[in-house]
């Protein structure tokens, strides 16, 4: 494991700045803005918005992720898959283990599809911001979706250079963006100063009073500001608990500072449309176009955080075998979080190009917006209480039941965006989920199908071919445990006679805890046949090659199983599909391809 050296408190919060708020940090640009198409900017619905936004901010992102989510980590990393491994530990088995694994993977898959349309609506509504530009305001929709979509080609094209370089810079960009919204919205409620009383909770109950149901619906678009709170968790494991914390409390402050003169603006000037945006421009109009550009490296960092966020789901998934193998880069030497994945960055450029396209405005895009992000904050609720109701921290149940029926009004009052487009939450999520599905069930029926063999019944046949004369030097054999022979090293070494003088039967087993590698060789097995068994942390980079010879082992010859599968169900069509696309397990862990040996297994599922 490579260690990461500690930040000084201003470095951390800085770097935090930069790689864990970007999301929310652009919230300001569309929220209101998309609030009020839907209600009328009158005193008291202002007033009523903003208290709406305070205690959404404070609820959902201070109290459920900055002090209850981020208590619960493993190692320093935080996310629902780590939520997912703490219940597996308190729980062993039963109904509950199985409901916390759906619930892990249908949050998994809602943060994935997530990651397709914040990029999109981050990016658009910051390029929008040109129309305020006199000389630009005749721009044409299609022109200002296809310098968007530019941008976003050019943020995922340089992926695989990593962002290692670059990194070191965001921090100070987002410390600029942030100081901005503090100060410009600090002028503007320098106009209207009463605007600070809206922080009232009883201005959000008298604005559900007057609204009733249509003011229930309005809220699927008050949560915009807090979508990229759940990144405060899904990132701990980046830069640590306390540097994300401290600087929260600063995104909070220049955050609602700058929804406060959002509003006062709005009471000023009722008209006003892409309201953070004229605001800037009505308080310093020589400063709008440095603010603009701003704005629009501000969307950038927050679409790299959120491409490296998936990365890292992904690199999760793929570790805890829930996910297929991807081929993996790793694009820094020194910081252990900075990977690429091909497969996924790929797709995920052409998803958000596409989502670009077919909503053509932010305003379009935030209909869609906020159902996945709800629905994850509802599922990392209700398994935060099944980790809090079996440790000595019962007292935290019902807090955390009370945000989780919250979660639950803001994800149910999102249900009337579907046919605004919501729906495409759904299909996004859904591509993950259904692939998660199929590549747990079929690995699970795939290892029943193989039929593996007893150890013992495989040493007697062993012997005798041994004793029979070997092949000089080392082969390897990978394995899944070592109680039980998969049918490949059956095929090799007993019908084959394929046996080698020193034959390492090897297996890689990912822990529960994020980091830490442990290896245990057992010798004398039987003749010429040793064990090595590697235990890894999830989140560990592994070089096989390395940790075998630091134990004295130079192989001549590696053997692995390759399964043809024969199926006539679509499902396992859908499976054998996907073990064919994506690489095997020593493409993935990157042995050295002239040492290789496949073996064919044909296997009916």
């Amino acid at each position: 494991m490579i260690h990461k050296p500690k930040d000084s408190f201003w470095g951390g919060i800085v770097k935090a700045l930069g790689l864990v708020f970007g999301d929310i940090g652009t919230s300001p640009i569309y929220t209101l803005t998309v609030v009020f198409t839907l209600t009328k900017p009158t005193v008291a619905n202002v007033y009523g918005i903003l208290s709406l936004i305070f205690w959404t901010m404070t609820i959902l992102v201070t109290a459920e992720y900055a002090w209850l989510a981020m208590s619960l980590g493993k190692k320093g990393q935080g996310g629902e898959i780590v939520l997912r491994e703490i219940i597996i530990k308190l729980f062993k088995k039963g109904r509950v283990l199985a409901f916390a694994g759906f619930l892990s993977f249908l949050g998994v898959s809602l943060l994935l599809g997530d990651g397709v349309i914040t990029p999109a609506i981050s990016i658009l509504s910051a390029v929008e911001g040109m129309l305020l530009i006199p000389s630009l305001a005749a721009t044409s929709q299609s022109i200002l979706v296809l310098i968007a979509a530019l941008i976003a080609f050019t943020l995922f094209f340089f992926q695989s250079r990593g962002t290692d370089r670059v990194a070191g810079i965001f921090g100070p960009i987002m410390v600029v963006y942030f100081s901005a919204l503090l100060v410009s919205g600090l002028a503007s409620i320098a106009g209207t100063p009463a605007i600070v009383s809206a922080i009232n909770p009883w201005h959000a109950l008298e604005f559900f009073r007057h609204n009733g149901f249509a003011g229930y619906i309005v809220l699927s678009e008050v949560i915009l500001c807090s979508t990229g709170g759940e990144a405060l968790y899904a990132d701990m494991g980046h830069l640590g608990k306390k540097p994300i914390i401290r600087a929260w409390y600063f995104v909070f402050a220049s955050l609602y500072l700058n929804y406060l003169g959002q509003g006062a603006f709005i009471l000023r000037n009722p008209e006003a449309k892409n309201i953070l945006f004229a605001m800037i421009q009505n308080q310093a109009p020589m400063l709008y176009i440095p603010f603009l550009l701003l704005t629009i490296m501000a969307t950038i960092i927050a679409s790299q955080a959120i491409i490296s966020g998936v990365f890292s789901i992904v690199y999760q998934g793929i570790t805890t075998r829930l996910m297929p193998l991807f081929k993996v880069q790793y694009t820094s030497s020194h910081i252990q979080s900075q990977i690429y994945i091909g497969a996924v960055n790929w797709t995920l450029m052409v998803a958000v190009i596409f989502v670009m396209f077919f909503f053509q405005q932010s305003s379009n895009l935030a209909a869609a917006y906020g159902m996945a992000v709800t629905g994850s904050m509802t599922i990392t609720a209700i398994m935060m209480i099944m980790v809090f109701s079996r440790t000595t921290k019962k007292w935290k149940v019902p807090i955390v039941v009370g945000i989780a029926l919250i979660d639950l009004v803001y994800f149910t009052s999102t249900f009337s965006k579907f046919p605004h487009g919501a729906y495409w939450s759904i299909i996004l999520a859904s591509i993950p989920f259904a692939i998660i599905l199929i590549w747990t069930n079929g690995q699970r029926y795939l290892y029943k199908a193989l039929r593996p063999l007893e150890l013992d019944i495989f040493l007697l046949s062993y012997e005798q071919i041994y004793g029979k004369g070997c092949i000089p030097g080392t082969a390897l054999f990978f394995l899944k445990g070592l109680d039980v022979i998969p049918p490949y090293i059956i095929h090799c070494v007993i019908r084959s006679n394929i046996i080698y003088e020193r034959n390492i039967f090897i297996s890689i087993v990912r822990t529960d805890e994020p980091f830490g590698t442990f290896c245990h060789h057992k010798k004398d097995v039987g003749s010429g046949l040793e064990f090595f068994e590697l235990k890894a942390g999830y989140m560990e980079v592994l070089d096989i090659e390395k940790q075998l010879k630091n134990h004295g082992i130079s192989e001549k010859v590696i053997f692995y199983g390759i399964e043809d599968i024969e199926t006539n169900n679509p499902i396992w069509k859908v499976f054998a599909l996907i073990k064919k696309l994506t690489p095997t397990f020593v493409q993935f862990n990157k042995l050295p391809a002239a040492k290789l040996q496949g073996v064919v297994t044909r296997v009916e599922m």
